[in-house]
């Protein structure tokens, strides 16, 4: 009988048991590698969508969030002031990329040495990674102002924008039923706390809410409501031109808001807020719109930081840690067209994240990097009341177009043309129609028997839900 010798691999190609076969796919998916972005905001997702398209087929691309679904920041205070449902604010990662493996889970931990993440999900788990992409961004840092902690609402999250939605239906039924007229009016005051953007949209949205609410409660007067946006410096909307902001401080003080410039916050308390001046504006609710820290996950980086950010190579790589870059909120990246730290917005985490993305490609087939350079469009930011204000290119823009301009532009950003149409019918809802004044309590059938329930338990809960 004759004997054939073969060499390995044809051994491998003309195995017929499963067993062989099966260990054949196992051995040729262990050599694909893995990039694996961490945050599924702005930069996350604009990186993800350029890799995905463009990526070797050696490479895998995985990308890991805590939540399934990207956050439209700019449009929280809509959902405050109920011109839109929450669903529009959000799209789910799943409809902007479809090549590669999403994963909702929570990152504990990244050792750099192993090149492993660590994950809590449905249980715990590890993901290997050739490179790593950080995009996890900032968490909110409500201990900016003393007792700011304890009594403040931020508004970075859908669920800071449902919860304080129901806040302030919620000080409107109180306030209904209370026959005090004192304590009538400190139920519906309101106190925002920082003048920039994010301040600007959530004082003019929850201004317009306010207002048209104001049909459905026969005990609140117009001249009960009370609303203050506080800000440290001498005008409104620092990131654009004096012109917009005195715009913007106009229009608002014409909307009755009682707006304090050069007032620096240095307390917090169940009663109101407590300036530097010694001044206090009372106040049942108190939201912050200031103040940010780095991502605790940044901690197992081992690298330097410029105030708690990344500090980045100009080709946006970390710098003495091998395989791992990084952009965003979480990165302190220096612009190459000026020369000057990029600012914390969406339009630099999408440019950076798509420099960052050419730049591992670059590195995957031997080129050089290129460093990260970005001419800013332009700003855009909703002062309430169908009026915006906008900077593009340097021209200035403000009134009902710039407003045009502004929800033309999120339009745009929003993913599949069905999710552009309902937000675009919403939108126009709005503009004809009051709002919505259901309070979203999400009271759950309680688990235990009516007759074994506690009375002291369920006054509690009764108490919270409307808080």
């Amino acid at each position: 009988m004759m004997s054939i010798n073969r060499r390995p691999s044809e051994h491998l190609r003309l195995a017929t048991d499963a067993g062989s076969a099966a260990g054949w796919r196992e051995e040729r998916t262990t050599r694909r590698r893995n990039i694996l972005i961490i945050g599924g905001g702005f930069a996350g997702m604009a990186a993800a969508q350029r890799l995905e398209r463009t990526l070797p087929p050696d490479w895998k691309l995985t990308l890991i969030s805590r939540e399934n679904f990207i956050t439209f920041n700019p449009m929280l205070p809509e959902v405050v002031g109920a011109s839109i449902p929450p669903s529009h604010a959000v799209a789910p990662h799943r409809q902007m990329i479809h090549c590669s493996h999403v994963c909702m889970a929570e990152v504990s931990g990244v050792d750099t040495a192993a090149r492993v993440v660590s994950y809590l999900g449905e249980g715990s788990g590890t993901l290997p990674y050739d490179q790593l992409i950080l995009a996890c961004g900032a968490n909110a840092n409500l201990e900016v102002v003393k007792g700011m902690g304890n009594i403040g609402l931020p508004l970075k999250t859908l669920g800071d924008a449902l919860f304080l939605r129901n806040r302030v239906i919620a000080r409107l039924e109180q306030a209904e039923l209370q026959p005090d007229a004192e304590r009538r009016r400190w139920l519906t005051s309101f106190i925002v706390v920082g003048g920039g953007f994010s301040g600007v949209e959530t004082t003019g949205e929850l201004v317009d809410f306010l207002y048209a609410s104001l049909r459905y409660y026969q005990r609140i007067r117009r001249e009960d409501l009370r609303i203050a946006l506080v800000h440290a410096t001498d005008r409104l909307l620092p990131e654009l031109s004096p012109q917009l902001g005195a715009f913007t401080l106009r229009k608002m003080r014409a909307r009755n808001i009682d707006v304090h410039l050069n007032a620096h916050a240095v307390r917090v308390t169940d009663r109101g807020v407590h300036l530097e001046s010694g001044e206090i504006i009372p106040g049942s609710t108190v939201i912050c719109t200031v103040g940010t820290q780095p991502n605790e996950l940044l901690d197992s980086i081992p690298a330097a930081r410029n105030r708690g950010r990344l500090i980045v190579n100009p080709d946006l790589s970390v710098p003495g840690v091998t395989g791992v870059w990084a952009a965003g909120d979480c990165a302190a990246v220096v612009n190459a067209y000026d020369g000057r730290l990029s600012p914390p917005t969406a339009q630099f985490a999408e440019a950076q994240a798509r420099q960052l993305a050419a730049n591992v490609l670059a590195k995957l087939h031997g080129e050089p990097t290129r460093p990260f350079r970005y001419r800013p469009k332009g700003q855009l930011a909703s002062v309430g009341h169908n009026k915006a204000v906008a900077e593009i290119y340097g021209l200035k823009i403000s009134g009902f177009v710039a407003w045009l301009m502004w929800r033309g532009l999120f339009l745009l950003r929003i993913p599949t043309l069905a999710r552009k149409a309902r937000l675009f019918l919403e939108w126009n809802w709005a503009m004809f129609f009051p709002p919505d004044v259901a309070h979203l309590g999400y009271r759950r059938t309680p688990r235990q028997s009516s007759s074994r329930r506690n009375p002291a338990t369920e006054t509690t809960l009764q108490a919270s839900r409307i808080q």
